[in-house]
């Protein structure tokens, strides 16, 4: 039984920590500094999301739906048209 629960905290931890480093890239003062520079650039910032460790905005632009990624230091590396 010990090693049945020793095992499943194992394998629970990195889920967990992974999850909060994704967390930690969002604070309200981040989505504030994505937001102002997009805004800048002329898009409007619909959302803003972690997936995959990369910064995904979801925007309008020239009537256009988009999906930005961004890496950590907000460089735009990877524009979608959002179907």
């Amino acid at each position: 039984m010990t090693r049945i629960l020793a095992l499943a905290l194992a394998l629970a931890l990195p889920v967990s920590a992974f999850a909060s480093s994704d967390d930690s890239l969002l604070t309200p003062e981040r989505k504030a500094e994505i937001t102002e520079k997009l805004t800048a650039e002329g898009y409007e910032v619909r959302k803003i999301d972690v997936e995959d460790g990369m910064i995904e905005a979801y925007v309008l632009k020239d009537g256009q739906r988009l999906e930005i990624y961004l890496d950590a230091a907000l460089n735009i590396v990877r524009t979608k048209i959002d179907d």
